[in-house]
């Protein structure tokens, strides 16, 4: 008996240890998410390896990453996490909320000084749940339908969202 208890106690401590996103509080998870685009594979693990909020958010403000998404006001923070991009929106923001686009253009003939298309890949699953597509997901098999939207951006700022359904 106190050997199955033991056991059961290992086992449970040794998965918890598996994933390190699961010791994250919902709050660190999301700056986690905002910030990961601005961060790179070094400072992932770094922050992932800490055990406590103090020392990952130490971590995040000493390597300057940290005012990238609190130099915004709490409701343009939630904005950014539940990825509701807009026009208007700066370039920064987009990144926070949706990461990387898939494909990135440099485009002439409009009405700014530099103009930019950002291509996104989105995917929904049966229950109807929105994910952004990244580069060697393997949940793309799983999508019920999948589409594009296409970012346009003038002197660094949405002008334009342009959605495409495939």
């Amino acid at each position: 008996m106190r050997q199955t208890a033991f056991l059961l106690l290992a086992v449970s401590l040794f998965a918890g240890c598996g994933n390190p996103m699961k010791r994250l509080t919902p709050v660190e998870h999301d700056h986690y998410m905002a910030l990961r685009v601005y961060m790179n594979e070094d400072l992932r693990k770094a922050y992932l390896k800490y055990k406590t909020q103090d020392e990952r958010d130490a971590l995040l403000k000493s390597e300057g990453v940290w005012d990238r998404f609190y130099k915004y006001d709490a409701e343009m923070r939630e904005a950014i996490i539940a990825g509701a991009v807009h026009e208007g929106w700066t370039e920064d923001r987009v990144f926070m909320s949706w990461g990387n686009p898939i494909d990135r253009k440099r485009l002439t003939g409009r009405p700014a000084t530099r103009s930019e298309m950002l291509t996104y890949r989105f995917e929904v699953d049966d229950e109807g749940y929105v994910r952004v597509w990244e580069p060697g997901s393997k949940t793309a098999y799983k999508a019920a339908s999948m589409y594009e939207i296409d970012v346009y951006l003038d002197d660094s700022r949405v002008s334009e969202l342009v959605r495409r359904d495939k």
